[in-house]
């Protein structure tokens, strides 16, 4: 295996955070030794992965139309094995509403949260006092399916609600009205397939209200602090539920589980990322270098689970 193609650009709205990964990624595997050819992805130049025919695909597309299965699928469909999660889980993780459902089903903790439909939404007074009395203040108002916080807004007033819903809508068709935990926000970055390890966990401040677009890709708006300020128990607590969810949505190569820890040191899952930002700020390689693993190393390994879960 030494022909690599990474898949970066796409057409999400994560573009720009999906070419700074997959830069990163073709400089780290060239410095290895691989042939590596980097193809910014779009429906018109698909069809240039079966003429490349690549050992290998390196997917560094994040969002719509590269997070969420639709280019896993057509992978499939060549025979050409890719780093990450396949079809299936792409698909749940990407849409946090599907994501909510089976964390739910599976008795895993995640704030209590609402679904909005944008055809069957009530504008009405009442609706907004009901999602008061179920949520309560503040809430947290999110895109079914935008990674990076895109689309996701915290509500502190009951007349925030209603702008903060329709600007979701411009997003998606559907709105997950979530509760507001207040605590510390925590990741976790899981490695492997059938038997994965849980990397060191990040604790993430931000100078913004919430950990948002800006400050995830803004230099200094930002600190990850390895390994969080917890105790060995909650550590633990975290890594077991980590551990559990990635089996549970059957994700494969690599994902990043973001959680809020509430002020009595409940944990609470946000979310699951199954293709983690590889940029110089992201979270992965932070926590992979907290355990003496290289960024190279960290790519390499991606790309022996890759071939592992064909064979």
């Amino acid at each position: 295996m030494n022909r690599v193609l990474v898949l970066m650009g796409g057409t999400s709205e994560e573009r720009e955070i999906s070419l700074q990964s997959g830069a990163n990624v073709c400089a780290a595997l060239e410095k290895k030794g691989y042939q590596v050819e980097s193809l910014d992805l779009n429906k018109d130049n698909l069809n240039q992965i079966a003429d490349i025919a690549p050992d290998v695909v390196f997917i560094a597309l994040h969002g719509k139309n590269g997070e969420d299965g639709t280019v896993q699928g057509y992978l499939d469909l060549l025979g050409i094995p890719y780093t990450g999660s396949g079809v299936t889980s792409s698909a749940i993780c990407m849409n946090k509403i599907i994501t909510k459902k089976l964390l739910s089903y599976e008795g895993l903790p995640t704030p209590d949260f609402i679904i909005m439909k944008k055809n069957t939404f009530d504008r009405a007074c009442f609706v907004v006092r009901s999602m008061v009395q179920k949520i309560g203040l503040p809430m947290v108002v999110k895109a079914a399916t935008q990674g990076s916080s895109i689309g996701t807004y915290i509500v502190n007033k009951e007349e925030e609600i209603l702008p903060a819903i329709e600007a979701a809508f411009q997003y998606d068709d559907e709105v997950m009205v979530e509760k507001y935990i207040d605590g510390t926000l925590l990741t976790a970055s899981v490695l492997g397939n059938d038997s994965p390890c849980v990397l060191p966990i990040i604790e993430i401040t931000s100078s913004n209200e919430f950990y948002d677009y800006e400050s995830k890709y803004t230099p200094g708006m930002c600190e990850h602090i390895v390994p969080a300020r917890i105790s060995q128990e909650l550590q633990d607590k975290i890594c077991r539920i980590s551990e559990e969810t990635y089996k549970s949505l059957s994700c494969r190569g690599f994902a990043r589980i973001d959680f809020m820890v509430d002020k009595l040191g409940q944990p609470y899952i946000l979310e699951i990322n199954t293709i983690p930002g590889l940029t110089d700020m992201s979270l992965v390689p932070d926590a992979a270098r907290a355990v003496g693993i290289s960024y190279e190393g960290l790519l390499e390994r991606l790309l022996e689970l890759a071939l592992e879960k064909k064979g």
